[in-house]
């Protein structure tokens, strides 16, 4: 195994996706860098600040790399980052080299590593945030189609581990979709806090960049898709921590489904059927791999995230081990919460419901997942505590003598109540049906 199970030629399959991976890996580092140093030489061209020749052959440059058409060894950066703490310095020192001797001198005019690093990295999270969103919205999708269809379906809902009171898997799904459409709307606001472009200079001041910096940033900004920032971000990392917070919020809500989705297909439950992997020694076995997956996705993103909000805290104007940390964490926890995106699509693609097990285990309990119905049921004719205590009893009874709960109230109680019709689940599921139809938008 690699170090990473991400990298890994063998479990790479399991808990990475390539459009993800592909975003933070060396390549696409230095191709966000030229991306960055293309776009401030642009802008430094335009108003003046360097010779426009000079900024038009480091934006041609920047340009074939950017684009995957040229590239650097990544040997001198390996160096220089181990030397440095940062690659920049070697990345800079490779782009004068490649755009010749007159343009040299004005290459990385004014900016500072961190600059370079920060926006290369925004850059690269806002593509992967249109990943995440495609993918919310078909995983959406997917569960409102479900809903619907299985709005009336009934099942037993499950409080802490037990039988409670019947629901619908229509409002299963629904419940499971409404995180991922509130996460949706979430991201609008959070692409616009967090998504900013970085041009503080040493130690936030601009001073490098000269009287034009305002102008040049806004400039950048436009060319990078980026906002801006009142006062430089080097030192305050919230837009990183809200961004690593949302991916890892999108990972609980995925791993809550497959957890219900893995004890539902669970042998002893049974209730809905899910592609699943084999037993290197048991011909019987399948077994819920998807969810599993993404349930460990989950737990590494938590972890990840865990380590961001420590990095959190950098001293002064910058600190380097508190950016480090960033470098380290935030890919890992972006490729984890996207890939359990994707595997909740496959399993999501796959899931079909048992009606005829979920009728089963719904009348396996001789009528105990109906007691509420009961109690209510008997208000109508006496005190409510009154008719708790009685049905109290009579599922005592029941769940010692193998009778059904509505044939011993029946001989317990005078209320004039039609036990026989309040047997069907179907009748004590509420407003399950509307609840579901409403979330979908079809009330």
């Amino acid at each position: 195994m690699t170090v990473s199970c991400f990298d890994s030629a063998i479990y790479g399959g399991l808990f990475s996706d390539p459009d993800l991976s592909a975003l933070f890996d060396d390549a696409a580092e230095m191709r966000a860098f030229a991306y960055v140093e293309g776009a401030l030489a642009r802008a430094q061209g335009a108003l003046g600040v360097i010779p426009p020749q000079a900024a038009a052959r480091i934006e041609e440059v920047c340009r074939h790399i950017a684009s995957g058409e040229a590239a650097f060894d990544p040997n001198p950066l390996r160096e220089g980052a181990r030397r440095d703490g940062v690659a920049i310095p070697s990345f800079v020192a490779e782009l004068r080299a490649a755009v010749g001797a007159d343009a040299a001198p004005y290459v990385h005019w004014g900016l500072t590593s961190q600059c370079v690093v920060d926006s290369a990295m925004i850059c690269r999270v806002a593509d992967a945030l249109e990943i995440f969103e495609a993918r919310l919205l078909t995983l959406s999708s997917l569960l409102a189609d479900l809903t619907r269809t299985h709005e009336a379906l009934p099942m037993p809902g499950r409080t802490r581990g037990m039988h409670a009171t019947p629901t619908t898997f229509g409002l299963k799904c629904a419940v499971w979709r409404a995180p991922l459409m509130r996460h949706l709307s979430r991201l609008e606001d959070l692409r616009d806090r967090a998504l900013c472009l970085s041009v503080g200079g040493a130690t936030g001041t601009m001073a490098a960049l000269g009287p034009k910096a305002l102008e040049l940033e806004a400039a950048m900004a436009q060319q990078l898709d980026l906002s801006v920032t009142p006062v430089p971000w080097h030192a305050a990392r919230d837009g990183v921590l809200e961004v690593a917070g949302w991916m890892a919020q999108v990972a609980a809500s995925l791993g809550k489904i497959a957890k219900d989705v893995a004890n539902l297909a669970s042998s002893d439950v049974g209730e809905v059927t899910i592609p699943g992997g084999g037993s290197s020694t048991m011909p019987n076995k399948i077994n819920p791999v998807a969810p599993e997956a993404i349930v460990t996705l989950a737990h590494v993103a938590f972890g990840r995230l865990s380590d961001l909000q420590h990095a959190a805290m950098p001293l002064h104007e910058r600190g380097g081990a508190s950016w480090m940390v960033e470098w380290v964490s935030l890919p890992i926890l972006a490729v984890a919460s996207g890939t359990a995106l994707a595997r909740s699509i496959e399993l999501i693609e796959g899931l079909e419901p048992r009606p005829e097990r979920m009728r089963a285990n719904l009348d396996a309990s001789n009528g105990l997942i109906l007691a509420e119905h009961a109690t209510f049921a008997l208000a109508e004719h006496m005190p409510r505590p009154q008719a708790a205590d009685l049905v109290k009893a009579a599922c005592a009874e029941a769940a010692t003598s193998g009778r059904h709960l509505f044939d011993i109230l029946a001989e317990r109680a005078a209320a004039p109540i039609d036990w026989s019709g309040l047997r069907d689940p179907a009748s004590a599921i509420g407003h399950a049906r509307t609840l579901a139809r409403r979330a979908v938008g079809d009330a």
